[in-house]
């Protein structure tokens, strides 16, 4: 496998397709890519079919997915405000078939059309989603179910701030609704997670719950357990803690000692301080473990260094080809004091190979070898040398 990848700062979409093209093109040497990856930064709202078309025409009608978001990285660069197109062109990977999918709403909930999954899942599949028509956590939750082993990684796109307004980017086109994904069954890849928050106090198992609504935790209400916890924490957590309290599922029941990276993180909606119940972002049932966390940009910076190491660890002494980012737009300058941390970590840590990424209103990955869309984390296709 073999990448290459192109950051253009260029608002005139023309020039910045011929440009990112080009430059992406002799990074590869001649060697046929038979995959191009399409980020444009917020700028190219209203001519995002302008810029998709004019890649296409350049690079031939190659398959190709993409999307508009409201910041994109390159390279070792995180670039947030003003015209920016990242370009990843890949050769080697095997066959890919690029495809769209929707979500039908139906009277018994709904289901998703446009590709089947098959029934012996390989390789990884890239997925890039419109936040406001297509329940991507929905279909993550159904292929853990009916297609284990399946593999998806991938982002929600930002670009939009209301139905109707997503970009996405499938081969010359653009989509405003659905997904878009390519597939990629003989890939290799080394999926790379990493979170946002870490856990504070305790774990605690619910003890009742409704829905979404967590009504006692450990059979006390769960605003006493925050107040209990807040009392316990040094004044820097209280701190955080006071800016947002989010919440993590444990995602293996067995592990004893869960750990930072091993939840699932979840917002807190919203609570009642009369019963002192809470609302969390999913469904949550009696009898899950959970554990109360803060973002904090120093473990996030932490964890993405393990996460890193473990990725270079699995990469077996060969070099990284390339990798796609899916980070969080909580994260970025919103979380950390100094520009471009998680793209210019990735390059401090495994070389400056050839990066695309943008910042997502949600990220797929999988953790403990079931696929979850994430939040406020930084999720890594790597994607290895197959030469040592």
């Amino acid at each position: 496998m073999k990448a290459a990848g192109a950051l253009v700062l260029a608002a005139d979409p023309g020039e910045a397709a011929g440009r990112a093209v080009a430059e992406a093109r002799a990074a590869l040497g001649g060697v046929p890519p038979s995959l191009a990856v399409l980020f444009a930064s917020a700028h190219f709202y209203g001519s995002a079919q302008a810029l998709v078309a004019a890649v296409a025409e350049e690079t031939g009608q190659l398959p190709l997915i993409g999307c508009v978001a409201e910041g994109v990285a390159g390279g070792a660069r995180e670039v947030e405000s003003g015209p920016a197109v990242s370009l990843w062109l890949a050769a080697g990977l095997g066959p890919v078939e690029t495809f769209a999918m929707e979500f039908i709403a139906t009277a018994s909930g709904g289901a998703f059309g446009g590709y089947r999954f098959g029934p012996h899942p390989a390789g990884v599949h890239l997925m890039l989603c419109d936040p406001f028509t297509f329940p991507a956590s929905g279909l993550l939750a159904h292929l853990n179910e009916h297609v284990p082993g399946t593999v998806v990684m991938g982002g929600m796109a930002s670009g939009g701030l209301r139905m109707g307004q997503s970009r996405l980017f499938l081969d010359g086109r653009m989509l405003t609704r659905g997904a878009v994904g390519a597939s990629l069954p003989r890939a290799e890849i080394q999926p790379l997670v990493a979170q946002g928050c870490r856990p504070v106090g305790d774990p605690y198992t619910i003890t009742r719950a409704d829905g979404n609504l967590i009504v006692e935790l450990g059979g006390r209400p769960p605003l006493a357990r925050l107040r209990e916890l807040a009392a316990t924490l040094s004044a820097r957590d209280r701190d955080l803690l006071a800016r947002g309290a989010h919440l993590g599922l444990v995602i293996d029941e067995y592990q004893a000692e869960p750990g930072q990276g091993d939840f699932l993180i979840r917002g807190i909606a919203g609570a009642d301080p009369g019963s002192g119940a809470i609302a969390v972002g999913a469904e949550v049932e009696t009898g899950q473990t959970v554990q109360f966390h803060v973002r904090d940009a120093r473990s996030a910076d932490e964890d993405l260094r393990r996460a890193l190491e473990r990725g270079a660890a699995a990469l077996g002494g060969r070099r990284a080809a390339g990798a796609l980012l899916f980070t969080c737009t909580g994260r970025g300058s919103r979380m950390f004091a100094e520009p471009d941390h998680d793209a210019g970590l990735v390059a401090r840590m495994l070389g400056e190979i050839p990066l695309a990424g943008f910042f997502c209103d949600g990220e797929l990955g999988p953790v403990g070898r079931q696929n979850f869309l994430h939040t406020f984390t930084a999720s890594i296709a790597l994607f290895p040398d197959p030469v040592r």
